[in-house]
């Protein structure tokens, strides 16, 4: 065998030996790994005439969008099904179904407009699909076409009854169509069936919300979060809007949220969004000491919002004593697990501040303002909190314009002169005030600010 088929050889041998590992760490449940190495089996170059690696290299791209979809990223699941779709149509003939449809729903989760033809043609080509149906139902729900959304998803729940998926879905367009006691009555059987659901229960908590039964609604959405503590669905975002709408997030329900969440913190935020808000504060705080020519050493610090103790790890050298305190009990008990903390408390930030007035020399905030709206208020406690000279350092998502903004995820964004407004107000200095990205969604930077102020 000359060197060139040797290495066209190796290359297939290469993607074959790729492909069946990723699928490996598909079938253990870790689409994160599945996705790294099955795009390295998707990167390598095809082999000219090889029939079937140009088989197996349209298996690694479905694959890779499966390992996408399950990871979070729906728009790049999308780019990989489709080229499967392209490697196998162009050797003639269909692409599967089964990457075809998961390719249309890849194209809605991630918002794409193209969605709904790609749900028509599959609709089309086989009316009697039930997942098609409900795919073309939901985008159309979600466009704002309660009427033809309907009319689809109650096809596929004829097609597939009793079926969950299509009972949320169909309960969702119900509520949107003001039909809010047929949503209950549907969901309500459903639930006794298939138990605590958070697909069902979130439509459920919409439609009791909608009758004007707030205590149900809560109960439905509370155990909503408690199935589903990542909050999917938006169960948050519905309690938050029965407690107030956007003037405020309820501590209450950011208490329950972030509780259930506490064995996952970790992991989700440093795998799934490359969280390196701890870093970038830290950082800040070593430069503005430079740039004011002090050493970078606190006597006592006060980490607010501490959750499970990350702000600790880069901080608990450069500090005296340092204290931290959350809402959530749990992120508190994994937080003194770490054994980085001289004081652990559980409770709000502002009263924590308010507790000890001229006590800290430094105060952080790592991804925790982006649950409180207006800073003026913890401004002033920050204020009154540390002694003179002492120094606040936080980040928030950044925000365009003036004021501040309750975004889509339940986080408020903050803009430049918001944070400028609410330290002056509250006779801080401003000392470093910069855009970063503390966190990635859909593997995109979130654009954010870190800032230090300080008590002159």
């Amino acid at each position: 065998m000359d060197s060139k088929h040797h290495a066209a050889g190796s290359a297939a041998a290469r993607r074959a030996a790729l492909l069946q590992d990723g699928f490996g760490h598909l079938a253990h449940g870790d689409p994160v790994a599945a996705a790294a190495v099955l795009e390295q089996a998707a990167a390598l170059p095809p082999v000219p005439g090889d029939d079937d690696d140009a088989a197996c290299l349209a298996d690694a791209c479905a694959g890779w969008g499966e390992a996408l979809a399950l990871a979070g990223d729906p728009a790049g699941a999308a780019a990989a099904y489709r080229r499967a779709i392209t490697i196998e149509e162009s050797a003639g003939g269909r692409a599967r179904w089964a990457w075809r449809l998961a390719h249309a729903e890849a194209l809605a989760a991630a918002g794409d407009g193209v969605a709904e033809a790609a749900f028509r043609a599959l609709a089309a080509e086989r009316p009697d699909s039930a997942p098609a149906r409900l795919g073309l139902g939901a985008v159309l729900a979600a466009a704002g076409q309660t009427a033809a959304a309907l009319d689809e998803v109650r096809e596929a729940a004829f097609l597939a009854p009793g079926d969950p998926a299509v009972t949320a879905v169909l309960a969702g367009v119900l509520v949107d169509a003001g039909d809010a006691l047929a949503a209950v009555e549907l969901v309500e059987p459903a639930r006794r069936r298939f138990g605590d659901d958070p697909a069902l229960l979130v439509p459920l908590g919409r439609a009791w919300a909608a009758l004007q039964e707030p205590d149900k609604a809560r109960a439905a959405l509370a155990a909503a979060l408690e199935a589903d503590p990542a909050d999917a669905r938006g169960a948050a975002a519905v309690l938050a809007a029965l407690d107030g709408g956007d003037e405020g997030l309820n501590p209450a329900y950011v208490r329950a949220l972030f509780d259930r969440y506490a064995d996952r913190f970790d992991a989700d935020l440093v795998t799934k969004l490359a969280y390196t808000g701890p870093a970038l504060l830290h950082d800040a705080l070593l430069r503005s000491a430079g740039a004011a020519g002090r050493a970078a050493r606190w006597e006592r610090a006060l980490d607010l919002g501490c959750g499970t103790g990350l702000m600790a790890v880069p901080l608990r050298p450069a500090v005296g004593m340092l204290a931290g305190v959350d809402l959530a009990p749990r992120m508190v008990d994994k937080a003194r697990a770490r054994r980085l903390y001289d004081m652990l408390s559980v409770g709000d930030v502002v009263e924590a501040m308010e507790a000890q007035p001229g006590s800290w020399d430094l105060l952080t905030a790592a991804d925790v303002l982006v649950y409180l709206g207006d800073l003026h208020p913890v401004m002033a406690a920050a204020a009154r909190a540390l002694r003179s000279g002492g120094w606040f350092a936080a980040t928030v998502e950044r925000r365009g314009g003036d004021g501040f903004a309750l975004g889509p995820a339940r986080r408020y964004a903050h803009a430049d002169s918001h944070i400028r407004a609410a330290a002056g107000a509250a006779g801080l200095a401003v000392r470093l005030l910069e855009p970063c990205s503390s966190r990635q969604e859909r593997r995109q930077p979130v654009p954010g600010t870190v800032f230090v102020v300080e008590r002159v």
